[in-house]
């Protein structure tokens, strides 16, 4: 019989190494949450107690330290999620951007791929061009699989805008019943990196717009200025900053303009 009750200086481990790796700060209401997600490693390695696995993950620094993390991150996420940041990238932005190099956006915390897949259905569908890319990175290796491959539940279709969804996204048939998968013309123009915003950033090169959104609520006061500290830098002088729009950057040092509530401008 495994024990499976997360005592509080075992959680407050975990706490520490979350929030030491990814900037996550674990509220004491997620210690069921943290409980249910590593149970079953406690049973795959017959474990007798969280603080076991905590020290097993410790001295692996391998491939189930990884695991840990990728259960422990949120990644809830769905395609053309908050619509209007596409219709100001559609609508305002794409239209005054330079046409002599190509436009570069950054998900920066992709999760399994419906927002740079949106990103990438919304600049196929405005730019006559073919010069332009979109960068999707995520602190999670298990959801950046699933995003390159880029195949889906049919059910997770519906927020697709239909002639979208006509003409970049194939049915599946046979096995691949009840599911549809991104076409490869435009899978081919996403590039998925395993990137960890709480630290320091590969070269990656400039972006005219990068999109951090549902991301800087896990992150308290000190980590959200460190992970603007890395972003800024990376946009071109006229490029925009995306979040959520339950998220605000009210209080930060960042040199950003207000736009709209949400969207922020690098003058």
């Amino acid at each position: 019989m495994y024990q499976t009750q997360l005592h509080d200086d075992e959680f407050a481990q975990f706490q520490r190494w979350i929030h030491q790796t990814a900037g996550i700060d674990l509220s004491p209401a997620k210690k069921a949450l943290v409980a249910s997600r590593l149970s079953k490693r406690l049973c795959h390695y017959e474990l007798e107690s969280y603080g076991d696995y905590f020290n097993l993950i410790m001295n692996s620094r391998g491939a189930e330290l990884q695991v840990a993390l990728d259960l422990l991150t949120t990644n809830e996420t769905y395609f053309f999620r908050e619509p209007k940041h596409f219709e100001f990238l559609g609508n305002k932005v794409l239209a005054q951007l330079p046409k002599e190099r190509a436009v570069r956006i950054w998900s920066a915390a992709s999760s399994s791929g419906e927002e740079p897949y949106s990103l990438a259905m919304t600049l196929a569908d405005n730019l006559n061009h073919g010069s332009w890319e979109v960068i999707a990175s995520d602190i999670s290796t298990r959801v950046l699989e699933q995003a390159r491959a880029g195949q889906y539940p049919i059910e997770r279709a519906h927020n697709i805008p239909l002639p979208f969804l006509m003409k970049y996204c194939l049915k599946g048939v046979g096995f691949q019943e009840g599911t549809f998968i991104i076409d490869r013309k435009l899978r081919e123009k996403v590039q998925f990196h395993h990137i960890n915003l709480n630290q320091e950033l590969p070269d990656i090169g400039l972006f005219d717009v990068i999109l951090i959104r549902n991301v800087m609520i896990y992150f308290n006061r000190e980590t959200k200025a460190q992970v603007l500290q890395r972003l800024v830098p990376r946009l071109h002088k006229g490029g925009y900053l995306i979040v959520s729009h339950a998220e605000s950057l009210n209080g930060l040092p960042h040199g950003l303009q207000l736009v709209s509530p949400s969207i922020y401008l690098k003058p």
